[in-house]
């Protein structure tokens, strides 16, 4: 550093201040660090400035699956986020599982990363690995876990209620359900699905057991195989509720194999409000959470963690909107 500064007519700080970008310097002064730093081939020795500040500026976050649109979607709004704030997101699979989620709290400690954000699924903070609020985490995920950490949560009720009383707004009266096969404890699919009774019984709608449909598999087949089910079941299904975009859109695919057009025949809507889902035919209706809200939350949670790790955990649920398009048209 003290080699760039010399090159650069400045001072050691304010190389470091080009560097961290905590301070603003004057385009003309960040421009001649910046070529000193080309001409020396400097590179900042991130391993020791974490010893010695006891900080890497690096946040871990770990996802349970890097091909899921939904997940790319909240990383690249995080990286951003985490950018804007001087940190950079360190990204780890976890396969949706308490081991891979074990795993990746151990290795980002072992990593010395500051924190981490972990969107969790089968999250079991007994387990000894999970360090209580010893070590910064913020949980992007469904379990209730007594207020132990703090916890970022989307509308899942509040959202799908809305998503099937838009349905009934429609017209809609013999309005299906997609869910997983287990609903005996409390997970994202069975809080959403929970929203959907709410709203059909405040209607003076009464669920019926038979419109439930279970996921044959958490794939794109699987998605499209149980819309053929759906189109197949002969139950005068005039509507559909889906618990993420995703699995949507294989529905989508699965009721026109079988002829059944949307939304002429069968209206549709989603949770989640994925890119792809303003641009298909039809567009599909669904469920939309502020997911730059949710980024902006998760690095304030975080970084105040970090910098207090005594304050009380903190619980929020991101606001939405439901994004009416074609599919329910």
């Amino acid at each position: 550093m003290s080699d760039v500064a010399r090159l650069a007519g400045v001072s050691t700080m304010t190389v470091s201040n080009v560097i961290t970008k905590r301070i603003n310097v004057s385009d003309e002064t960040r421009e001649r660090v910046l070529e000193a730093i080309r001409a020396t081939g400097y590179q900042m020795n991130l391993s020791a400035r974490a010893l010695k500040s006891g900080r890497s500026r690096v946040i871990g976050l770990a996802v349970p699956q890097l091909g899921n649109v939904y997940y790319g979607m909240l990383a690249d709004l995080l990286i951003d986020e985490a950018a804007q704030r001087g940190y950079r997101i360190a990204v780890e699979k976890t396969s949706g599982v308490a081991e891979g989620e074990a795993t990746a709290i151990a290795q980002s400690r072992a990593l010395h990363l500051d924190g981490l954000l972990l969107a969790a699924v089968e999250f079991d903070p007994s387990v000894p690995s999970v360090p209580a609020q010893r070590y910064p985490i913020v949980l992007l995920g469904e379990q209730d876990l007594g207020g132990r950490f703090d916890h970022i949560m989307m509308p899942n009720e509040a959202g799908t209620a809305a998503a099937t009383e838009h349905l009934i707004d429609q017209g809609c009266r013999r309005i299906a359900v997609v869910t997983d096969g287990e609903l005996d404890r409390l997970t994202m699919i069975t809080r959403r699905y929970n929203g959907y009774r709410t709203a059909l019984e405040d209607r003076g709608i009464e669920p019926e057991p038979e419109l439930r449909f279970t996921l044959d598999a958490f794939s794109w087949e699987g998605a499209r195989s149980t819309g053929h089910r759906i189109a197949d079941a002969d139950l005068d299904i005039d509507g559909v509720v889906v618990f993420s975009d995703t699995v949507a859109m294989g529905i989508m695919r699965g009721l026109r194999d079988r002829g059944v057009r949307v939304p002429e025949d069968m209206r549709l809507i989603g949770f989640d409000d994925i890119p792809p889902a303003a641009v298909l035919t039809p567009s599909l209706s669904t469920v939309s959470p502020d997911h730059r809200w949710t980024a902006a939350k998760a690095l304030d949670l975080i970084l105040s963690r970090i910098a207090d790790p005594t304050l009380p955990p903190r619980q929020f649920s991101a606001p939405f909107t439901v994004a009416i398009r074609e599919s329910t048209a």
